[in-house]
This record gives structure tokens, sequence and C-alpha cells, in this order.
């Protein structure tokens, strides 16, 4: 049996026809022994090992996350169990009670029937073909694992798990700095609910002189709010609305195991991440002088620039959390940030929060006195973007090649896709692994008219609708 649930850096796939408890099992057992075994292979190494084991909040998700379970403690480990949490609470105990390795039961943002699984070694450091996830696939598929070992067992970690995540996350804000702020959070019904209670909990016993007016905010595996990806347009509304409903200062939405975070300012507006990123820059510059900031590669101009007028160090990394991860440990870089609201932190394992960034805007909120809206005008003006645009195209090799014809002579960047540099405007070009889609992103100097040309101009030769 070919499976097609395994990609590059994660498990994800179709109820039923890439992945079932049968198979979540078997996956759970190859984890086990894989971690395990360090160097080496054989029967009942996953013996001692300890694994960090969370779910969202999914249909499908407690029994995924109960075979997976069974797997592990087959090959005689200690299951540490979070139950229903974020991707980020599951990185965050790894390092936190030195395990050797955890595993998310999640489909984040993808459709109803889908599934998957997000997994990292000690150390919380990503997993790859070459660090473990290949083994893995050929010990599930060879599916020859012999007799259970003995000794597997299930402890339930999940309360003092999320007190030390609530304290690990805290530490990133100067809550003296913070000021009266009315704040609408829109949990999209995924797992971010829970989490989000604990943290404003905390602040509200500290004093923190924040109000939340919290929506579709119970978990529910149903989504009858549609699932939780505010990336997309027509997903915004329900936060932009009730921010001017009630007359909030900012608003704030995750995706469904909340390790995204996207904001809106007071009039509704969404503010589009890689400014995000560029404001975080500057929080950790201000921090830090002189630090390694990363950045993804598909529109950087208005985070170099912040970055470099600030003392920093600006380090492109290829697109994807796996490069990012790895590019902060390589560089001891302070933060890494990509315009799809991932943000990274090294002091927090050198992975990605969906709680953090918010926490760290409303404090520059507080220390400039202004709303969200003030904080990246500037930066929207300087260096207008196009914001991701995807084309679905019968041939995209074709397709690039016809845009990179037309440029010849310009300046040349391959860290991922296509990059081309001119004086006032630049682009990214980049072709989906999985399917027949072409990203576009179009950046420029101050001129956001050229941004709109240049983007017409790359449909057309695109040969897109």
């Amino acid at each position: 049996m070919t499976l097609t649930c395994f990609k590059a850096y994660d498990i994800r796939g179709r109820l039923g026809h890439d992945l079932d408890a049968g198979l979540a099992y078997r996956i759970g057992r190859g984890f086990a022994r894989v971690l395990g075994a360090g160097e080496g292979a054989g029967e009942g190494v996953g013996e001692g090992a300890r694994i960090v084991l969370g779910r969202d909040i999914r249909a499908s998700s407690e029994e995924l996350a109960a075979a997976v379970a069974r797997g592990l403690m087959d090959e005689g480990a200690e299951v540490l169990d979070l139950g229903l949490c974020g991707t980020e609470e599951m990185y965050w105990a790894v390092t936190e009670f030195g395990a050797d390795g955890g595993i998310e039961v999640t489909a984040s943002h993808n459709p109803m029937d889908y599934n998957g699984m997000k997994m990292v070694r000690r150390g919380s450091a990503p997993l790859d073909a070459a660090t473990g996830l290949r083994a893995i696939h050929d010990l599930a598929e060879a599916d020859d694992f012999g007799p259970a070992t003995p000794g597997g067992r299930l402890t339930d970690i999940a309360a003092k798990a999320r007190a030390a995540y609530v304290a690990g996350v805290l530490r990133f804000v100067d809550l003296g700095a913070l000021r009266p702020l009315k704040i609408v959070v829109n949990a999209g019904n995924g797992a971010a609910g829970p989490t989000f209670d604990a943290i404003a909990g905390a602040l509200a016993a500290a004093g923190a002189p924040l109000e939340f007016v919290r929506i579709h905010h119970d978990p529910d595996g149903s989504f009858p709010n549609g699932i939780p990806n505010p990336l997309l347009p027509e997903n915004r509304p329900a936060t932009a609305d009730a921010v001017v409903a009630h007359g909030a200062d900012l608003g704030l939405a995750w995706d469904g195991d909340f390790d995204r975070c996207f904001f809106f300012d007071a009039r509704g507006g969404f503010i589009d991440g890689e400014y995000i990123v560029g404001l975080l820059a500057e929080v950790f510059l201000a921090k830090e002088p002189g630090a390694r900031i990363v950045h993804d590669p598909r529109i950087i101009w208005n985070t170099q620039d912040l970055v470099t007028a600030a003392g920093g160090t600006a380090i492109q990394s290829k697109t994807g959390h796996a490069f990012i991860k790895q590019a902060l440990r390589d560089h001891d870089a302070v933060y890494g940030g990509e315009m799809s609201a991932h943000h990274y932190f090294r002091d927090f394992v050198c992975c990605d929060s969906g709680m953090v960034p918010w926490l760290l805007v409303v404090e520059l909120m507080g220390r400039r006195g202004g709303p969200l809206a003030g904080l990246v005008a500037e930066r929207q003006a300087a260096f207008p973007s196009s914001g991701e645009i995807n084309f679905h195209l019968d041939d995209p090799k074709a397709a690039i090649a016809r845009v990179t014809g037309a440029y010849a002579g310009a300046a040349r960047d391959e860290t991922d896709g296509i990059g081309l540099s001119f004086a006032d405007w630049r682009f990214n070009l980049r072709s989906s692994n999985t399917e027949p889609v072409v990203r576009l992103n179009v950046e420029s100097r101050g001129d956001a008219g050229l941004v709109a040309a240049k983007v017409a101009e790359i449909r057309a030769l695109l040969g897109a609708e």
C-alpha cells in the first residue's frame, strides 16, 4: 500500500482515503521506534521514549489521536497527553518536559474531510525526510512491527502543560506597557478558544487593562461558521464586522490549530502579513539591538528596510516552517516571519506561535499610543504590495518561462521560486508542489499604481483569465 499522506514535512490527507485510524496506529509505532532508536533500528527500540501528543477539535482527531497513542504505547513509550490544544502547545511541551518528540493531530485549515499530523523531534526541532519522516513512512508502510512492547503508558499532563505554556508566552510581553484596549477575538470554533481563555485569565490576574469580545469562540469540530482560515478574503468579514460593531481597537483571528494569527485594525481593515513581520522585527530590534531577523522571499523590501534602519541583519530563507526554523537555529536569529502569518521566535523553542504575535503588537500599541492602522500606514505607503495571488494554470512551467523570458536582464533570486528585481519594483513567482497553481507576489517602492499595472502585465504573460 502506497502511503500518500506523507508530505515533505508533515502528514495530511483525506479521511478514509489517505488516512485512517489503522494507519495512525502504525504511524505512532513508527514514530516511537524511530525517535527511540537514535541512529539504530530494531525491535522494541521505542521503549522508554517520551512523546507529547495533542489534537485539534476536528471530529476525527480524537479517534486518530487515540490510535496514535496506542501505537506509541505498543512500542513501550510514555505518551504525555495534552488533549485538545494548539500545535504550538505541543511544540512548547516537547522542550518544557524534555520529551523525545511530539505529535499534533490536526488538519489546521484544510477541508472538513481532511486530517493529518505535525511532528517534531527532541528540542522541538522539525522532522523531515532526512531526520526521520522517511523512516517512519517506511515502517508504517511495511507494517511489520511484531508484538507490542510492555511498559507503555499514558500520562495526562494537560493542566500543567497549559500553565507552563501560558507562563512562557506571557514572558514575551511587558505588562506595564499595556494600555486599555478593546479587542475582538475570533477563534473560528477551532482549538484557540480554551487556550486564549487561559492567557486572558492570566492577563486579568496581572491587572492588564484589556477587554475582549469573543466571537465563534467555542471549539466545535463541525465548524458551524466555516473552516477557520482568515487568510481567505471571504472569511474576514466576521471579524472585521465585529470590530466595527463593538467599536474595538483591533481584531484577531486564528486558523484551526492557531499557529497563525491575523490582524484587523479599528476600521475592520485586514493587515497583510508582511507588515506584521515588519512590526515584529522592529519590536525585537528595540529589545535586542543588532539582532538577526529571518524573513521569507516573497515580499521582502519593507522588512529589509526596517531591519537595516534599526541596525539589525535581515536573513532571507526559503518559504516553509522547516526552513525558517532551521534558519533561526543556524543564525541564532531572534525572530522569523512569513507573510502567510506564521511567526517564529527563538525564545519559543525556535517555533511558530499564534499567541505571541498579538501580545507583542498590543504592547507596541501601548508604547506608541496610537492605533494599529497608524503603526503600518507609513510602511504600506512606502512599500505597497499585491498580496499573494494564485493562478490555476494548465501548464505552470511554460507559463513561468514566458514571464521570466519577458524580463530578461533583471536581478534574479532563486531562493524560492523565481524573484526578479528592478529599481522600483520586484516580484516573486512560485509554482505549487501539489497542484497546478502559480503564486505571484508583487511589490514596489512607493507606487501602488505600479503594483497594479505589473500584476496585470504578469497575469497576461501567464495566460490567466
